[in-house]
């Protein structure tokens, strides 16, 4: 179930060649340290035989991972089937692979792909069906973005756990890789077998508006610490692991889904900073890893994003640091990808690059026709492309879909949402909440001083099927701690009414928790703090996103982040405001002053205890 991933640099490319041949039996060699054997010559060449049957068209196909609407594989709710038809003319997933032979499928919860766990069962179950109907039957490597934090494609009931930075506050390497085979085995028990997780990226702007949370933090070494875990974590559980942004989108202040960021990394600064993670990646026998449309123009002067780099993709990622694994654009929907080629372009220009997988094109009839068109003018030459198919059939091997690519409702029974795995979630959610600023004593909050708790702030919609709003989630834990609370969502840009109404509704109670999110300099969450503040009443501010608010929030006394406003963070950051827990995170990020951004507020690793 559990099969290892392959290296195939050029040295062990050449050995199984001759592995094929019967010049030297399979394995003789022992693997690189932390990566994986060369597979047996019998694989290899049924492999090899598989592509040999393919058609142009067919291999082409084979290289997408491509999104479709609904919940069903052949019977989605109408407007799916419009969608569908609008965006890629098919009318469900039997068509699109029936017409396009894709390779994989991503899943999204607004494709409606993921409603619950017995139904993404049956849609995998129904994916797989169609795939086996085809001339040359080929499982489907079926994928999501479960991060977890911030980013959660399947929701409740499956197990919801903290997201990186918070895993990265709690510090503990082995609670990074339970959370990653927890994750892994409920993935896989729906039939999904490739999670686009951990981000790798190191998170060293404040200002990044992608990445933030959903990076382990701004340490390189802790960032691979974690990194290399959870990746040995996720394939432990069964799926495929996808490293993502190389080579790294944590030193950006653009968003590369709506314009084309630039790293302006010197190449030694991107060794000590951005690297790091990814080799370790590499070195935990990561079964892929994802591109990022950025530009870097100290390895690329052309200044075309890395997902279209050859001196990126192959100079760097294969050649420097020796990996032949899959390598997996981000969406070529994206705008940070578009704007420089034309969507024809793209596809090929990647594929010259060193990819091996094309992700969700926006229109997949122009980017397959380019694909086969520069196959059949020699553009894109057919070892080339026999090469990027094995890699990405070795992998489906690798996860077993060769051998068994359907699951059950038994299955998921079995495995999702499980009382162990809920409870090891909540254990991991315990390490993480963070105490920033703690004067006077205020915290924590005491059912004898303060029974009386008003809860508001940002409402934040969580993640598809995480629950939320943050306000409703804390004030029902506080009062399953033992006090009376009402949740009062004043939301991310209260207007002078809600902020008299959360003054007035404070008036009757002994304290508040105001649930702050990315607090900007002019924000009206800062005018609703200080009149809280104003009321002299004790204020608990909780940073539910990036930690950097308390940076600009002048008066407040007690401070803490809890890095996501799912609710097993926000449980865990309950039981921290009343003294249940003892605050054990640490900050992975530095958080700057905002009247000297040049200077520490908090340090990396800052984090108050109670005495």
């Amino acid at each position: 179930m559990h099969s290892r991933r392959t290296v195939l640099t050029t040295a062990a490319a050449a050995a199984a060649a001759a592995a094929v041949a019967g010049a030297v039996p399979a394995h003789a060699a022992p693997p690189t340290p932390g990566r994986q054997p060369v597979p047996d010559a019998g694989t290899l060449a049924r492999l090899r035989r598989l592509i040999a049957r393919m058609t142009p068209e067919e291999k082409a196909g084979q290289l997408f991972v491509m999104r479709v609407y609904g919940h069903s594989a052949t019977d989605p709710d109408p407007a799916d089937v419009a969608a569908n038809r609008k965006e890629i003319g098919v009318a469900n997933a039997a068509e699109l692979i029936a017409k396009y032979h894709v390779g994989g499928i991503i899943y999204f919860s607004w494709a409606h792909n993921t409603r619950e766990p017995h139904q993404i069962a049956d849609l995998s179950n129904g994916i797989q069906k169609a795939a086996a109907a085809q001339r040359v039957p080929v499982p489907l490597l079926i994928s999501t973005d479960q991060e977890h934090g911030i980013v959660a494609r399947v929701g409740a009931p499956a197990t919801l756990l903290p997201g990186a930075m918070a895993l990265g506050a709690g510090g503990s390497a082995a609670g990074a890789r339970t959370a990653g085979r927890i994750a892994g085995r409920e993935l896989y028990a729906m039939g999904i077998r490739q999670d686009y997780a951990p981000v790798a990226d190191v998170n060293v702007n404040p200002a990044n508006p992608v990445i933030g949370v959903r990076s382990f933090g701004a340490d390189p070494q802790a960032v691979a610490r974690m990194v290399g875990s959870q990746v040995k974590g996720y394939q432990d559980g069964g799926v495929a692991a996808c490293a993502k942004h190389f080579p790294g989108h944590g030193d950006t202040d653009t968003d590369s889904h709506v314009g084309l960021p630039y790293i302006h990394h010197s190449a030694e600064e991107w060794e000590r900073l951005d690297a790091p993670p990814f080799r370790a990646a590499i070195d935990a026998g990561i079964d892929s890893i994802m591109t990022a449309h950025i530009v870097v123009p100290a390895f690329d002067p052309s200044e075309d994003p890395a997902t279209l780099s050859r001196p990126i993709l192959t100079g760097i990622l294969r050649e420097r640091l020796g990996y032949d694994g899959v390598v997996v654009t981000d969406s070529l929907g994206m705008e940070g990808v578009r704007v420089k080629y034309g969507d024809a372009r793209v596809p090929v220009l990647a594929l010259k690059a060193g990819v091996d997988q094309l992700l969700n094109p926006p229109d997949l009839s122009v980017a397959h026709a380019a694909v086969v068109k520069a196959m059949a003018e020699g553009e894109l030459a057919e070892p080339d492309i026999d090469a990027k198919l094995l890699r990405i059939l070795l992998l489906k091997e690798r996860r077993g879909l060769f051998r068994d690519p359907y699951t059950t409702h038994q299955d998921v029974d079995r495995v999702v949402g499980t009382r162990e795995h809920l409870a090891a979630a909540d254990r991991i959610a315990g390490r993480t909440t963070t105490l920033l600023r703690n004067d006077g004593g205020v915290l924590p909050l005491s059912r004898r001083r303060q029974p009386r708790v008003l809860v508001v702030g940002a409402d934040a919609a969580a993640p598809s099927g995480t629950g939320g709003p943050p306000t409703a989630v804390l004030a029902k834990a506080l009062t399953e701690l033992g006090f009376t609370a009402h949740a009062l969502a004043t939301g991310m840009t209260p207007d002078q009414r809600r902020i008299d109404e959360a003054v007035a509704a404070l008036g009757e109670r002994d304290a508040v928790v105001v649930a702050t999110y990315n607090v900007s300099a002019g924000s009206s969450q800062r005018k609703l703090v200080a009149a809280l503040l104003g009321t002299g009443k004790p204020v608990v501010q909780l940073a539910v996103r990036n930690p950097y608010d308390i940076a600009r929030l002048d008066g407040v006394r007690a401070a803490l982040a809890s890095y996501s406003w799912t609710d097993v963070e926000l449980r865990a950051a309950a039981r921290v405001i009343v003294g249940r827990r003892d605050p054990a995170g640490r900050l992975p990020v530095a958080i700057m002053r905002a009247d000297a951004p040049d200077q520490e507020l908090f340090p990396i690793g800052h984090g108050l205890a109670y005495p």
